[in-house]
């Protein structure tokens, strides 16, 4: 590895999180195919040219793809990317019934029973460890579904950094288990890093798990931060107004927000923020594989934007796997590593 300035080091971080899961799952497939991962070498490609090291969260499909295992292998031992954890509950060992239609309804891990959300996540880390030969230390949440409980077994699995919060935003309305209350809202929750409290996974606190939240923003103005945390609270009339003056920015392309994602760039150099984190699916580098990018040339476009944004952020962001995002953090003036 080169040796990089100490002012190379102190730059904010640049995160990449991809979802790595099977293919087109917005369209609850009753055979999930993997067919997405042998978009990823041009995707890897690209963050290797701007010294970006990708976090691969991966699933169990993918975890088992002969296509995926060569290439996270590869990364790994070139030391270009990092391999974490993505579960998806409701088609995964150990099987457990939820909903009369689990493969439609895609119910999230933290509406089953504690003994099964406890062994699907020992069964995704041992899959993905004794495939990969790695330690498993960071993880996402399928369907962005986290709570205290899932937090407390992933501590006892020695994961030592989640990145399932979406700041500003909330999931209510997106339902798993129909007879159930929806997802997390994540409205009120910190938009930066922080150490979990145990029992209260909003709050900071003195658990072993770092919750690096995924960049989310309003656009910049006055109130505009106050607003946005409060817009579930809105009535619906009112919410219309703020999504056209106060829009959320996400750090996630969708072919149309090249420029807010540059936007964001700015905001955080400006604040001098921490890190910025970027998250795609691994499926949206697949054309026709999801329903954003369709075409091969809505491919290229997302090429074309995700470098304009990379380049943008080369000489004032450094590049870092969650893991070694996970390490700087820890080692800043004053603080220690937790006891895991």
């Amino acid at each position: 590895m080169l040796d990089v300035s100490d002012n190379q080091q102190s730059l904010p971080s640049f995160l990449i999180t991809i979802d790595t899961e099977g293919d087109n799952l917005w369209s609850q497939p009753k055979e999930v195919t993997t067919e997405n991962s042998r978009y990823l070498p041009r995707f890897q490609q690209l963050c290797e040219k701007y010294s970006l090291k990708p976090t691969y969260l991966t699933n169990y499909e993918m975890a088992r793809c002969p296509v995926f295992q060569e290439f996270g292998r590869d990364v790994l031992a070139r030391g270009t990317a990092e391999i974490g954890m993505h579960l998806h509950a409701w088609d995964m060992p150990p099987n457990h019934p939820l909903t009369a239609a689990d493969l439609a309804a895609q119910p999230y891990l933290i509406e089953y029973p504690d003994e099964v959300m406890c062994a699907k996540i020992q069964v995704m880390t041992e899959t993905l460890e004794q495939t990969f030969g790695v330690k498993m230390v960071s993880h996402r949440a399928g369907r962005w579904a986290f709570d205290e409980r899932y937090a407390r077994i992933l501590r006892e699995q020695g994961y030592l950094l989640d990145c399932s919060v979406t700041p500003y935003l909330s999931w209510r309305t997106s339902m798993g288990d129909p007879s159930r209350s929806g997802g997390q809202d994540y409205s009120q929750f910190p938009t930066t890093a922080y150490f979990l409290k145990p029992d209260d996974i909003r709050s900071p606190g003195e658990s072993s798990l770092l919750e690096v939240p995924v960049t989310t923003l309003p656009k910049p103005g006055p109130f505009a931060k106050p607003l946005r945390r409060n817009y579930y609270r809105l009535p619906r009339g009112v919410r219309g107004v703020v999504n056209r003056l106060i829009p959320l920015y996400w750090f996630r392309p969708n072919g149309h927000n090249v420029d807010q994602m540059l936007a964001i760039l700015d905001v955080i150099r400006a604040e001098k923020g921490d890190y910025v984190e970027f998250m795609l699916h691994s499926s949206e580098f697949m054309p026709g594989c999801n329903p954003r990018f369709k075409t091969e040339a809505d491919i290229d476009r997302l090429y074309a934007d995700m470098e304009r944004v990379f380049a943008a952020a080369k000489d004032t962001f450094y590049g870092r796997t969650m893991h070694e995002y996970y390490d700087h953090f820890c080692a800043r003036p004053g603080r220690t590593k937790p006891v895991i």
